[in-house]
């Protein structure tokens, strides 16, 4: 299936949508005024160790200092990404140890972000520094070498292996081949190799120069690692409408990737490429609630603090007519599965997400919906666990996301409802205001007139169908009540005031 990549870049935010088949798969933006760190990589001091914990927390020039447990130390118990196969493993100790172990106070360390800050939290922080390169990921505190399980053929693997063995890797220093290295020459990789040894030696050059806390490389942005990290062999085209970016992109990728140059195209129509390429559209639809599938059955997607839900609805869908009732189920599980795996990545969502299937009886037909979830997973870079699916067709999974939700950036908390996403019914409101006026008539007795003010909806409610109770509160209390419409109240608020 064709797959094109789509780079938009404004003064305030650079925009890019990966599209297969005129789907949109992927969608990432950065603010250009908000401060993005994972990857850098900084000298900062000890603050603080808090043994409890196992952690440290270290000033690395930020309002919020940075927090390193010490399974991020290097000099510590390890283990590759679970998508890395070990190739060879060069002999280094690595113990279990305790955070002031291996951490003093006021120490100076060089360290990198691996998660963005948020809420009240800072920085994570690793010791265990990677630079990613266009093949291959650079790891110079740790000396394994390591192949991207996502390279599945035995004979690539085979092939590849025998490469890492010829190349000129400093004993201690370790790489992992990345996907993108299939099928690549062993001069490829000596060309990436040296450009990341390179880099590593400036970082080292300005940690002996600067004084903590100080920042000593800063990781590229949004346009940059989406060439390194995502153009592939299988991307028909890169499509760019900065001409600034696209010299750039041009300069890069001839010094690595010279193959793939021509792929990269300059969008210069008058009409912004978003909306040309109809990609504009699609990004309004990323964030809403509900999801349409094509069988007629629909997703809602619901976020909480403590994690996301995903409910799958059969809808309007009935099956054939040759088909019971379990298999037309299956067949919207079957469609809900793959386009729950692509929500997931388009939407960034992260944490606990626990997904609904409709139920199923047949054993059999879980199993399919897991694997074909399972399978769909797999073109997520985001580390993901998924638990077997469960006799009601529940499944829960797990997904590591490392910077903030653009959601978080383009949203804000409804001033109107408080995020609630719901308000009192107008019946409700017009119950409170007769409970309020009567509580305020009985602590004000001599009160001969008074003037209740309330959204216009709850206004007309008090004149027609509650009117018999407004009238008994006269009544009852000897006092005149005036309902005014005010079209500048929430529908939440009531103001009530002594006119005589």
């Amino acid at each position: 299936m064709q797959r094109d990549i789509f780079i938009s870049v404004e003064p305030q935010e650079k925009r890019v949508a990966i599209v297969e088949g005129g789907q949109l798969e992927e969608f990432y933006a950065e603010r250009t005024n908000a401060q993005r760190i994972v990857g850098n990589i900084y000298k900062g001091k000890v603050q603080s160790i808090t043994s409890g914990i196992g952690a440290s927390f270290i000033h690395i020039g930020l309002p919020k200092s940075g927090f390193l447990y010490v399974s991020d130390v290097v000099g510590t118990s390890a283990e590759l990404e679970e998508n890395v196969e070990l190739v060879s493993r060069r002999k280094r100790k690595h113990e279990h140890r305790r955070i002031e172990d291996v951490i003093k106070k006021d120490q100076e360390i060089m360290v990198q972000v691996t998660k963005e800050p948020f809420g009240t939290k800072g920085a994570r922080l690793t010791t265990k520094i990677s630079l990613p390169g266009r093949y291959l990921v650079l790891m110079p505190t740790d000396n394994r070498v390591g192949i991207s399980k996502k390279i599945e053929s035995r004979q690539e693997r085979d092939r590849l292996r025998q490469i890492l063995d010829s190349l000129n890797i400093p004993d201690d220093i370790g790489v992992i081949v990345r996907t993108a290295g299939v099928e690549r020459t062993k001069r490829d990789f000596v060309r990436d190799l040296n450009f990341l040894m390179r880099l590593w030696k400036r970082i080292k050059i300005s940690f002996g120069h600067a004084k903590a806390p100080a920042l000593l490389h800063q990781e590229h942005d949004i346009v940059f690692r989406v060439l390194r990290d995502l153009f592939t062999e299988n991307v028909n085209k890169l499509m760019v409408d900065s001409r600034r970016d696209y010299k750039e992109m041009l300069h890069y990728t001839a010094q690595l990737m010279p193959h793939l140059k021509r792929r990269i195209i300059f969008y210069s129509a008058m009409e912004p490429l978003f909306d040309n390429k109809h990609i504009t559209e699609k990004i309004e639809k990323v964030y809403e609630r509900n999801v349409a599938l094509k069988s007629g059955g629909y997703l809602i997607v619901e976020q909480t603090e403590s994690l996301v839900a995903i409910d799958v609805n059969s809808g309007k869908y009935v099956g054939k007519k040759d088909k019971n009732v379990e298999d037309t189920l299956f067949a919207v599980n079957v469609e809900a599965a793959k386009e729950v795996a692509r929500q997931i990545r388009l939407r960034d969502l992260g944490g606990i997400i626990v997904i609904d299937f409709i139920d199923m009886i047949s054993s059999e037909h879980r199993k399919k919906i897991f694997n074909i979830l399972e399978e769909e997973v797999k073109k997520d870079k985001a580390k993901t666990n998924i638990l077997k699916i469960s006799e009601l067709g529940l499944i829960q999974m797990t997904r590591q996301r490392s910077r903030k939700p653009f959601e978080s950036i383009v949203y804000q908390v409804c001033p109107y409802c408080q995020g609630k996403g719901a308000t009192k019914s107008v019946q409700t409101m017009a119950i409170l205001v007769t409970r309020k006026a009567r509580a305020f008539l009985s602590s004000n007795r001599s009160a001969k007139k008074i003037e209740i003010s309330v959204h216009p909806d709850v206004a007309s409610r008090l004149f027609n169908e509650d009117r018999f109770y407004i009238d008994g509160l006269q009544r009852h209390y000897r006092a005149a009540i005036n309902i005014k419409p005010e079209f500048t109240l929430h529908i939440e608020n009531v103001k009530i005031e002594k006119i005589a």
